[in-house]
């Protein structure tokens, strides 16, 4: 008797299925830079440097109604009173803006919601931008209704002699120490760090600038060439062609190159 053995016939290759999974749409730039721009006024240190704005601005005004008088009263002196406090608030906002990723120790959820860490470094820089622009014109409104308030009791006439092109000039002068604020919390990644560097930046280094230029006829000629502050400060006053291009150089050598150093810095540096 033979016996007959059948093989089981091979099984069918079983076809796996694989859901294609959806890929989710990139954060919208706008929803970016709202959540940055609630961020600078949802931390303790935050609120109170944008409240202090105001308050630093009716300080002044209060101050200038007391102290100046009235002959001498007019608006360019409360422009200049509540610009002074507003020049050291508003770059520590900047500096905060990028140092408190580091410093909370954030960095992490915000690389990880967004990958891409320029699109995080932009929305910031334009929301440090707007908050600039938008503190300078809150400040100049409440130095108006001052200075308004203190014509009214000293019955004087308003004299208006601040034009738009000036304070289109305070602006910019504000702007850009925000932006070294906001260059210098790139660079260090560090609150504290970048704090002092800027307050070495905006009065160690003028006072030994000119004292240089003191002793150093070549220094005092061209010093606003090399030295941003110099070149800042001529904006306070009729600028001219040479002088926007001194500005360009000064904040190419001292904004725009610290500032791409600084961008590669954030983009490599290892998130803990």
């Amino acid at each position: 008797m033979t016996t007959t053995t059948i093989a089981p016939e091979p099984a069918s290759p079983t076809t796996v299925r694989r859901r294609e999974r959806a890929v989710p749409a990139p954060i919208p730039f706008g929803r970016i830079a709202g959540v940055e721009l609630r961020k600078m006024f949802d931390t303790r240190s935050g609120f109170w440097l944008m409240a202090s704005l105001v308050v630093l601005a009716l300080a002044a005004t209060a101050a200038i109604t007391i102290f100046v008088d009235g002959d001498d009263l007019d608006y360019e002196s409360f422009a200049t009173a509540w610009g002074i406090p507003i020049s050291v608030i508003l770059p520590m906002i900047a500096v905060l803006a990028v140092t408190s990723e580091w410093s909370a120790r954030s960095a992490l959820t915000t690389f990880t919601l967004v990958p891409g860490r320029g699109r995080v470094i932009a929305a910031k820089a334009l929301v440090t931008a707007v908050v600039g622009v938008v503190s300078i014109a809150v400040a100049a409104a409440v130095g108006a209704l001052g200075y308004l308030g203190a014509a009214a009791v000293m019955d004087l006439d308003p004299v208006w002699n601040l034009s738009f092109g000036e304070l289109a000039r305070v602006t910019l002068v504000q702007e850009i120490g925000m932006f070294m604020g906001f260059m210098l919390g790139m660079v260090f990644r560090s609150s504290p760090g970048a704090i002092v560097a800027y307050f070495v930046y905006s009065l160690v280094l003028p006072t030994v600038s000119s004292a240089l230029a003191s002793t150093n006829t070549w220094w005092a000629e061209h010093a606003n060439w090399f030295d941003l502050n110099w070149a800042t400060m001529n904006l306070y006053s009729e600028t001219t062609a040479k002088m926007w291009a001194q500005l360009g150089v000064a904040s190419l050598i001292w904004l725009i190159i610290p500032t791409i150093i600084g961008l590669r810095l954030v983009l490599r540096s290892e998130v803990k």
